[in-house]
């Protein structure tokens, strides 16, 4: 008797839950477009060279085209689809449109998802190539064009809209900031009058 090739599974999709039954080498690229109709994620070079496939594993970059469907199993999967939340969108899709961070778009949406997961590893101190200081104590090194570039170096743009997209993830990362101050504003203030 043959060992079973395929599993009922379900995975965690921008919020929601959805089960279905995959083959073992199925990639979980292949499940969102072709299983669950979520075709905003699109398929470049099926072999994790170009980006245009990358998606939020757990608040992780991740190219869909090298993930196994299984192996994504009872994991929070967030796809361009499920960036916008009360009808707004992400400040990095509202950058990307704003300053054009596209051409033919079809990268776009593997373009955006990487760059909130860049901003967040950013965020959390992880060091990238072009960082000068990777000393903890140091902290986040600043956003400049060149450390953009090279966080962000996992995703091409045939089209060559790099310099649109540096500026888009320049100005989320800004907004993100501000956002972030005017939040801790309330809790200084109420520090210093007490």
């Amino acid at each position: 008797m043959g060992l079973s090739t395929s599993s009922v599974i379900t995975l965690h999709i921008n919020g929601e839950k959805h089960t279905l039954p995959v083959d073992h080498r199925a990639t979980l690229l292949d499940a969102l477009r072709e299983r669950l109709d979520l075709t905003g994620t699109k398929k470049g070079c099926d072999q994790g060279q170009c980006g245009a496939c990358t998606v939020l594993v757990d608040g992780r970059r991740t190219v869909a085209c090298l993930q196994f469907a299984v192996a994504a199993e009872g994991r929070e999967i967030t796809t361009i689809e499920g960036m916008a939340t009360g009808g707004r969108l992400h400040p990095v899709q509202q950058a990307f449109l704003d300053l054009d961070g596209y051409q033919c778009g079809y990268c776009t949406p593997g373009q955006i998802c990487s760059a909130i997961g860049m901003l967040a590893e950013h965020a959390a101190g992880w060091p990238s190539a072009a960082s000068r200081d990777v000393r903890p104590a140091a902290g986040p090194a600043p956003l400049t064009p060149e450390e953009i570039r090279e966080r962000m170096s996992g995703n091409l743009c045939r089209c060559s809209a790099y310099t649109s997209i540096v500026e888009a993830v320049a100005r989320a990362a800004d907004a993100d900031a501000d956002a972030s101050s005017a939040t801790d504003a309330p809790a200084r203030s109420g520090e210093a009058a007490a």
